[in-house]
Protein backbone atom coordinates (compact mmCIF):
# COMPACT_ATOMS: atom_id res chain seq x y z
CA UNK A 1 0.00 0.00 0.00
CA UNK A 2 2.61 2.06 0.83
CA UNK A 3 3.97 2.57 -2.77
CA UNK A 4 0.60 3.91 -4.26
CA UNK A 5 0.62 6.32 -1.84
CA UNK A 6 3.78 7.66 -2.55
CA UNK A 7 3.12 7.39 -6.32
CA UNK A 8 -0.18 9.08 -5.48
CA UNK A 9 1.19 12.24 -3.69
CA UNK A 10 3.64 12.87 -5.81
CA UNK A 11 1.08 12.16 -8.67
CA UNK A 12 -0.75 14.88 -7.59
CA UNK A 13 1.84 17.32 -6.61
CA UNK A 14 2.64 17.28 -10.18
CA UNK A 15 -0.31 17.07 -11.68
CA UNK A 16 -0.77 20.78 -9.94
CA UNK A 17 2.68 22.13 -10.93
CA UNK A 18 1.85 21.28 -13.94
CA UNK A 19 -1.99 23.14 -14.37
CA UNK A 20 0.19 26.06 -12.45
CA UNK A 21 3.12 26.32 -14.73
CA UNK A 22 0.84 25.89 -17.72
CA UNK A 23 -0.99 28.79 -16.29
CA UNK A 24 1.65 31.21 -15.30
CA UNK A 25 3.69 30.80 -18.80
CA UNK A 26 0.33 31.18 -20.60
CA UNK A 27 -0.53 34.60 -19.15
CA UNK A 28 3.26 35.40 -19.35
CA UNK A 29 3.52 34.61 -23.14
CA UNK A 30 -0.06 34.11 -24.72
CA UNK A 31 0.26 32.59 -27.74
CA UNK A 32 -1.03 30.56 -30.31
CA UNK A 33 1.80 28.02 -30.05
CA UNK A 34 1.00 26.04 -26.84
CA UNK A 35 4.02 27.05 -25.09
CA UNK A 36 3.38 25.94 -21.64
CA UNK A 37 2.72 22.31 -22.50
CA UNK A 38 5.88 22.47 -24.58
CA UNK A 39 8.00 23.70 -22.03
CA UNK A 40 6.60 21.65 -19.05
CA UNK A 41 7.58 18.40 -21.33
CA UNK A 42 11.03 20.00 -21.99
CA UNK A 43 11.22 20.54 -17.84
CA UNK A 44 10.02 17.73 -17.33
CA UNK A 45 12.20 15.88 -19.50
CA UNK A 46 15.18 17.77 -17.57
CA UNK A 47 13.61 16.67 -14.54
CA UNK A 48 13.47 13.13 -14.71
CA UNK A 49 17.22 12.92 -16.04
CA UNK A 50 18.70 14.73 -12.92
CA UNK A 51 16.59 12.23 -10.57
CA UNK A 52 17.61 9.15 -12.68
CA UNK A 53 20.90 10.62 -12.95
CA UNK A 54 20.78 11.19 -8.95
CA UNK A 55 19.02 7.70 -8.39
CA UNK A 56 21.83 5.90 -9.84
CA UNK A 57 24.84 7.71 -8.00
CA UNK A 58 23.40 7.89 -4.72
CA UNK A 59 22.56 5.53 -1.92
CA UNK A 60 19.85 7.70 0.16
CA UNK A 61 17.92 7.46 -3.39
CA UNK A 62 15.68 4.74 -1.85
CA UNK A 63 12.85 3.14 -4.19
CA UNK A 64 10.42 5.25 -2.20
CA UNK A 65 11.96 8.44 -3.47
CA UNK A 66 11.81 7.08 -7.01
CA UNK A 67 7.92 6.46 -6.65
CA UNK A 68 7.39 9.77 -5.58
CA UNK A 69 9.72 11.81 -7.32
CA UNK A 70 9.92 10.18 -10.53
CA UNK A 71 6.99 8.14 -11.06
CA UNK A 72 4.56 10.04 -9.24
CA UNK A 73 5.97 14.02 -9.59
CA UNK A 74 7.46 13.63 -12.93
CA UNK A 75 4.57 10.97 -14.67
CA UNK A 76 1.83 13.53 -12.79
CA UNK A 77 4.05 17.13 -14.20
CA UNK A 78 4.39 15.33 -17.45
CA UNK A 79 4.22 11.38 -19.05
CA UNK A 80 6.73 12.77 -21.94
CA UNK A 81 9.88 12.76 -19.49
CA UNK A 82 9.25 9.07 -19.28
CA UNK A 83 8.52 8.65 -22.66
CA UNK A 84 12.12 11.11 -23.97
CA UNK A 85 14.15 8.66 -20.82
CA UNK A 86 12.47 5.07 -22.12
CA UNK A 87 13.39 6.05 -25.70
CA UNK A 88 17.35 7.34 -24.74
CA UNK A 89 17.54 4.20 -22.50
CA UNK A 90 16.79 2.25 -25.80
CA UNK A 91 19.29 4.31 -27.76
CA UNK A 92 22.34 3.37 -24.92
CA UNK A 93 21.54 -0.05 -25.24
CA UNK A 94 21.53 -0.44 -28.81
CA UNK A 95 17.97 -0.95 -29.69
CA UNK A 96 17.97 1.47 -32.37
CA UNK A 97 14.84 -0.38 -34.56
CA UNK A 98 13.01 -0.45 -30.91
CA UNK A 99 14.28 3.28 -30.34
CA UNK A 100 12.76 4.32 -33.86
CA UNK A 101 9.41 1.97 -33.57
CA UNK A 102 8.96 3.35 -29.93
CA UNK A 103 9.43 6.77 -30.73
CA UNK A 104 8.09 7.44 -34.31
CA UNK A 105 5.31 4.60 -33.39
CA UNK A 106 4.33 6.80 -29.99
CA UNK A 107 4.09 9.91 -32.00
CA UNK A 108 2.06 8.83 -35.00
CA UNK A 109 0.09 6.46 -33.24
CA UNK A 110 -0.45 9.05 -30.43
CA UNK A 111 -1.91 11.20 -32.44
CA UNK A 112 -3.64 9.17 -35.24
CA UNK A 113 -5.82 8.05 -31.43
CA UNK A 114 -6.20 11.36 -30.31
CA UNK A 115 -7.75 12.47 -33.67
CA UNK A 116 -9.85 8.98 -33.75
CA UNK A 117 -10.88 10.03 -30.11
CA UNK A 118 -12.21 13.07 -30.94
CA UNK A 119 -13.83 11.66 -34.51
CA UNK A 120 -15.78 8.64 -32.35
CA UNK A 121 -16.96 11.97 -29.98
CA UNK A 122 -18.85 13.97 -32.97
Amino acid sequence: MKPIIYVGLGGAAGSICRYLAQMWIGRAAPSAFPLGTFLVNISGCLLIGLLYGMASKFGWFTMEWRLLLITGICGGYTTFSSYSYEGISLLRQGNYLYFGLYVGGSVVLGLLATFLGTILIK
